[in-house]
C-alpha cells in the first residue's frame, strides 16, 4: 500500500462511496494512488483532455466546469474531501467532458487510468462499485435540471447550499461554504444581483452568515423550509 496515499486513508472513509467498498478494492485504490499536490488555480485537466484516471479530492477543493470560446464561463460544481471525479472517461474511454483546475491549494490521490483497467481486467466484478460512483451523480444532475425547469430561483438557491453542505452525498455536513457569490451565480445560471437578493433575504432571517467569500449555514431547518 502507497505510504504516502496511505496517510488519506481516514479522510477517504468519511465519504460514504469509499467506505462502502470491499476492503481489498479500497486497498488496490492506496496501493496504486500517487499523491498529485496542486496550488490554487492550477489546472488539473481540460475538456477534451485524454482519459487520465481517477481522482479524489482529500485537501482543499476543486473547480468543475467549462469555459466558451468567448470566454464565458459554465460553473457545474465546487467539490471538497472526499469526493472522488473522473470515472466518466474511466467507462467509456473518451476524452474529458470538462474542465478540472484547483479552487485554492489542494492534494489529490490520483489513480492512473492504465492501473485501473488493469485491476478491473483481474476483478470485472468492481465494475458496479464505479458504476454506482456514476450513477449517484448523474442522479443529482437530472434533479438539479428539473429544478432549474421547474423551481424558482430562490429555493433552488436554497437546495443548491444544503446538497453543497452536504458535500453532494459524500462525507459529513459542514456548516461553511467556501464559496463566493458569484460562483454560486453561475453555477445557477441566475445573475449575480439576484444571487446576492436571495442571500442577503436568508442572511436577514438568519438562516445564513454572509462573510467574504464565505457563505455559513446557521439554521439548517429553515434552510430546507427555504429549500421547499
Amino acid at each position: 500500500m502507497s505510504a504516502a496515499a496511505y496517510a488519506y486513508q481516514a479522510r477517504l472513509r468519511q465519504g460514504h462511496w469509499f467506505s462502502a467498498l470491499p476492503m481489498e478494492l479500497q486497498e488496490a485504490l492506496l496501493t496504486a494512488a500517487q499523491v498529485q499536490p496542486l496550488a490554487a488555480g492550477q489546472v488539473l485537466f481540460r475538456r477534451g483532455d485524454k482519459p487520465c484516471g481517477l481522482y479524489a479530492v482529500v485537501a482543499g477543493g476543486m473547480r468543475i466546469g467549462a469555459v466558451s470560446a468567448t470566454g464565458k464561463e459554465a460553473l457545474l460544481t465546487l467539490v471538497e474531501a472526499p469526493y472522488w471525479f473522473g470515472e466518466i472517461s474511466l467507462f467509456d474511454g473518451q476524452p474529458r467532458t470538462h474542465d478540472a483546475f484547483a479552487e485554492s491549494a489542494s492534494t489529490l490521490l490520483w489513480v492512473p487510468q492504465a492501473r485501473l483497467l488493469t485491476l478491473l481486467e483481474q476483478q470485472p466484478q468492481y465494475w458496479r462499485d464505479f458504476a454506482l460512483l456514476m450513477s449517484q451523480k448523474l442522479r443529482l444532475a437530472f434533479i438539479a435540471l428539473e429544478e432549474m425547469s421547474l423551481l424558482p430561483a430562490a429555493p433552488r438557491l436554497a437546495r443548491r447550499l444544503l446538497l453543497m453542505a452536504e458535500n453532494y452525498g459524500e462525507g459529513e455536513p459542514r456548516r461553511v461554504l467556501h464559496l463566493p457569490q458569484e460562483q454560486l451565480a453561475l453555477m445557477l445560471a441566475i445573475s449575480r444581483q439576484t444571487t446576492n437578493q436571495i442571500l442577503k433575504e436568508l442572511e436577514g432571517q438568519g438562516i445564513v452568515r454572509l462573510t467574504y467569500g464565505e457563505i455559513e449555514i446557521l439554521d439548517w431547518p429553515r434552510l430546507r423550509q427555504a429549500a421547499q
